[in-house]
């Protein structure tokens, strides 16, 4: 069947690329108006969607011609600059990938090595796949779990050791190399080859073979270097608040937005999945990686990846979407969408209340970074790229914005009104809080999980932090707790057998946490 695909689906690729060479040669813009234009709709953008802020880059033929920041840090705080620091989210994974193809060029490693080859440890839940997964298969999301399957277990506590050893307790989701399924936590597997080819950490890695080479000045990594920075800005949650019915029709709708402080930043988290997605950086700073990107691995005259190596990076692997007016493909860590226009290649991230989207196109040689400081939707990004574009272009300029953001509130509402509609669940009473105290085990990996009871209200101790968060009544014996900016839900069994399930989202759960004493626990 492949054979038949693509093919075909090359020659496609290769008459519309052509054809968009064309359109855009046809049609010259000045730079100097298209920004202006643009300044004008970010500034739109931020007002319709009523963000906290966010900075914005734009880079076209070599040239920076937009930084900047709009809105604030937070509501009454400092305005935000082209200094501002965000964390990038997911587009930290093409950071990974492109340290990859350095070790590549230098024939410390095969795209086509198998995992186990390099890390004898390495184990998970289907064996054949444990002996065949390979290097490239981690980079382009099909391994067999499902998509984000595990990304919540640092949220306890838990290191990137103690998740690369839960691996075989994640049962695949699909057939390996079946689909294409974004995960967050394989990304560990690729830490740690890189480690063991090269002796050095992830972040030294980063740090010798992308930021410093490229004058990154301003990036860095983790929750520890962002918590540290004080250029920071603040993360905000981002929804839909619940509008009032004026009637059947009607609704005053309205965006809630909530500052993130302390643990709801979840920067442990942000640690852990490093790899995957820990970057944080300024638009200035990536603008220069970006540039990177389009001038195929060469930095001030030197080449840090081939251009075969950036190449391959750049080559899409799996299809992820396709209809009639577009088809994107996943390379190795960026989406390359084809229309019947251009071909752009792009990456979205988001982390607790940051959202990022880095693209560039090298037929117009042009690079944007958009840097938010809260979780809004995507479209609010791409409102922003599909724009710039077109005027770049110089073709009829619709409103995205409007339009996207218009879809976003139909959609909220309409999932309120589902909601609402649905019956509410029996509400059962609580069990007596005395009948959940002790220790529960769940062996050598996930270690223990204490619920003690003080003042009347119970608690659950749990990973290898230590870390003790309140547990609030659902229903019947269902408990939840927050930890690490994460909801958890917890359900109990009672009686001599007693256990407890935590919810590690998605229904992964892992099996029961055995009780296995009482006598030493104290209830205040």
């Amino acid at each position: 069947m492949s054979k038949l695909i693509y093919p075909r689906l090359a020659g496609l690729l290769l008459f519309l690329a052509a054809a968009t060479s064309s359109f855009s040669q046809n049609h010259p813009v000045k730079s100097p108006n298209v920004i202006k234009q643009f300044d004008e709709y970010a500034t739109k953008v931020v007002n319709e969607w009523k963000i906290p802020g966010m900075s914005v880059g734009v880079i076209k033929d070599g040239k920076v011609e937009l930084l900047r920041g709009y809105g604030v840090s937070e509501a009454g705080g400092a305005p935000l600059t082209e200094k501002s620091v965000f964390q990038i989210g997911s587009v930290s994974k093409s950071f990974t990938a492109t340290i990859m193809a350095q070790l590549v060029d230098e024939e410390k490693v095969k795209w086509d090595d198998t995992v186990k080859n390099i890390l004898p440890d390495f184990r998970m839940y289907d064996k054949w796949v444990e002996e065949n997964l390979q290097v490239k298969d981690i980079m382009i999301h099909r391994t067999g779990l499902r998509g984000q399957q595990g990304t919540y277990i640092p949220n306890l506590g838990y290191s990137r050791d103690d998740v690369y050893k839960m691996l075989p307790l994640l049962k695949p989701g699909y057939s390996f190399r079946g689909a294409y399924e974004y995960n967050n936590i394989t990304f560990i597997i690729a830490q740690k080859i890189i480690e063991k080819v090269t002796g050095k950490s992830w972040e030294e890695n980063l740090r010798s073979r992308i930021l410093e080479p490229l004058g990154m000045s301003a990036t860095s990594a983790n929750g520890e270097a962002f918590a540290a920075d004080p250029n920071s800005v603040t993360p905000h949650d981002y929804g839909y608040a619940k509008g009032k019915v004026v009637n059947d029709s009607t609704w005053t709708d309205s965006v809630k937005v909530s500052p993130l402080r302390g643990e709801e930043q979840a920067l442990h988290w942000l640690t852990v999945v490093g790899p995957a997605g820990s970057v944080n950086s300024t638009s200035g700073d990536m603008l220069k990686y970006l540039q990177f990107h389009l001038n195929k691995g060469s930095v001030n005259g030197k080449q840090l990846i081939t251009r075969k190596g950036m190449n391959y990076l750049h080559r899409g692997q799996t299809i992820t979407s396709q209809d009639s007016t577009r088809t994107t493909l996943y390379g190795h860590c960026w989406f390359v969408e084809q229309n019947n226009r251009y071909r752009l290649w792009f990456h979205t991230g988001t982390t607790w209340g940051f959202t990022t989207l880095a693209a560039f196109v090298p037929e117009l040689n042009l690079g944007l970074i958009v840097l938010v400081n809260s979780d809004a939707s995507s479209n609010m990004r791409y409102a922003l790229m599909r724009r710039l574009i077109d005027l770049y272009m110089g073709v009829p300029t619709k409103d995205y914005s409007k339009e996207y953001f218009e879809e976003w509130n139909k959609n909220s509402r309409e999932s309120i009104l589902k909601a609402a509609k649905s019956p509410a669940p029996e509400k059962l009473p609580a069990p007596e809080l005395n009948m959940l105290a002790g220790t529960y085990d769940k062996g050598e990996i996930f270690g223990k999980a204490v619920i003690d009871i003080e003042g009347g209200e119970a608690y659950i101790t749990v990973g290898p932090k230590g870390w003790r968060h309140k547990l609030s009544h659902v229903n019947g014996n269902e408990f939840a707790f927050r930890s690490d900016g994460h909801r958890f839900s917890v359900k109990f069994k009672t009686g001599p057998d007693a256990s407890l399930d935590i919810d590690f989202d998605g229904g992964e759960n892992f099996g029961e946490w055995k009780r296995i004493g009482t006598n030493n626990l104290k209830t205040k």
